[in-house]
């Protein structure tokens, strides 16, 4: 079993935060020692309470998807002795109310677009596969209804 850790930091700083009028910027760490702004959406939290440079927690959901699929396509594609030059996806996640309500990424849309070596390269229906197994394969997609746990620690300040 392997885990994969991420750091969520946030501060305060001097916003008031109980006028509800306080900066939602912060910053996620990684294991590896990337370091990536982060802020909420400016579609969820107006400007300038948010970042818009940041990465929010919807586009890292798409962007964690899409490399997912990347990575066992590039897999998939290497064993079956397809040369990949380039693979780009401009992969798309739509924001809407579920059936109870509630505002969730109801669907994200993959639109990978793939260059192969002219020598190397698979027919439509052996690219169609290739997707097909790669989305099969992915951690991610296959984990989207994962159970989230919540172990709270409590800390006070000037106590």
């Amino acid at each position: 079993m392997a885990e994969h850790l991420a750091t969520i930091i946030w501060t305060r700083g001097t916003d008031d935060f109980l006028d509800k009028r306080y900066h939602r910027a912060h910053r996620w760490q990684f294991d590896g020692g990337a370091t990536v702004a982060a802020s909420s959406s400016p579609h969820v939290v107006p400007l300038p309470y948010s970042d818009a440079a940041a990465v929010d927690p919807e586009e890292a959901y798409v962007a964690a998807l899409s490399s997912c699929h990347m990575l066992w396509f590039m897999d998939f594609a290497s064993r079956a002795g397809y040369r990949l030059n380039r693979y780009t996806d401009a992969a798309v996640g739509t924001m809407a109310k579920n059936a109870e309500g509630q505002l969730v990424v109801t669907h994200v849309q993959l639109r990978p677009v793939t260059c192969f070596d002219a020598a190397h390269a698979p027919s439509a229906a052996q690219l169609d596969d290739l997707h097909h197994r790669a989305h099969a394969s992915c951690f991610l997609a296959n984990s989207v209804k994962t159970q989230i746990d919540c172990a709270p620690v409590l800390e006070v300040e000037g106590a």
